[in-house]
């Protein structure tokens, strides 16, 4: 029983051991296939460049420094659609940063289609614009932030002995919990936003978008690599997609890889 026991810490221990080290050692993997890939891309081997960059993606490594590499990579081979499509896909994990924005805005410049977005109302547009301030994160934390505040002030308000003190001190409260109350509604505005759209771009050279999900029905516009679309819907092998026009249709889903794939 003894022996059993001692067998069986050891293999427990070793097991421990291994689920430490192997991320571990899958991450100085990563950094050896990032540095290798930097380095082929620097000598202007981007193909060479591109399969070491997706060998760490392949291990399940995500990151905008990865999507954006592979980007620059795809770029200089002149392959628009996955181009565009990781660098959109480093834009997810850092929005704000502003060499994605201008080397992806440089690739939507060399794609086919020029579709107008579909203008929003004035009270839509104002909302938007408001809430897209911040991310999803920053408002939930002002939220709490402010209904914190909200009790700290609240408890001075009921403690306070003298009237004018409480006056002020209510008058705050109701001002911290109306702001975190808003802050709570652009938390929930911005992330069902953000998870509402599933977004994807064309990789066919062109391809057909049809009114119905067959072969047989009819061709109601076409479309080119590069182009960003949402997908609506999948059936059967096809997806429904809409533009930013808001048109709307059929195309077989190998046309397209969706970019939120992570």
């Amino acid at each position: 029983m003894r022996k059993v026991i001692k067998n069986s810490y050891k293999i427990t221990v070793l097991l421990g051991l291994m689920f430490y080290a192997f991320p571990v050692l899958a991450q100085q993997a990563n950094m050896g296939f990032f540095e290798k890939a930097n380095s082929l891309y620097n000598q202007g081997e981007y193909q060479a460049a591109i399969e070491e960059y997706l060998k760490i993606s392949e291990n399940g490594e995500h990151s905008s420094e990865l999507y954006y590499n592979l980007g620059n990579a795809y770029y200089k081979l002149n392959q628009i659609a996955p181009s565009i499509y990781y660098y959109e896909k480093a834009l997810l994990l850092n929005p704000d940063d502003q060499d994605i924005l201008n080397n992806l805005q440089y690739a939507q410049n060399m794609t086919v289609d020029a579709i107008d977005v579909m203008p929003k109302t004035g009270i839509d547009r104002l909302v938007s614009n408001v809430v897209g301030v911040f991310s999803h994160t920053a408002w939930a934390i002002g939220s709490i932030v402010f209904m914190v505040l909200f009790v700290v002030v609240f408890l001075l308000y009921y403690f306070s002995s003298y009237h004018r003190q409480k006056r002020l001190y209510f008058v705050l409260s109701f001002c911290f919990i109306l702001v975190a109350i808003g802050a709570l509604l652009g938390a929930y505005k911005q992330y069902t936003l953000q998870n509402s759209n599933t977004l994807a771009i064309i990789f066919a050279k062109e391809t057909s978008v049809t009114s119905e999900p067959n072969m047989g029905s009819q061709e109601i516009f076409q479309l080119h690599e590069g182009t960003k679309v949402n997908v609506l819907d999948t059936m059967a092998g096809w997806k429904q997609i809409r533009l930013a026009d808001g048109k709307i249709g059929w195309l077989p889903e190998g046309e397209l890889k969706v970019i939120k794939d992570f």
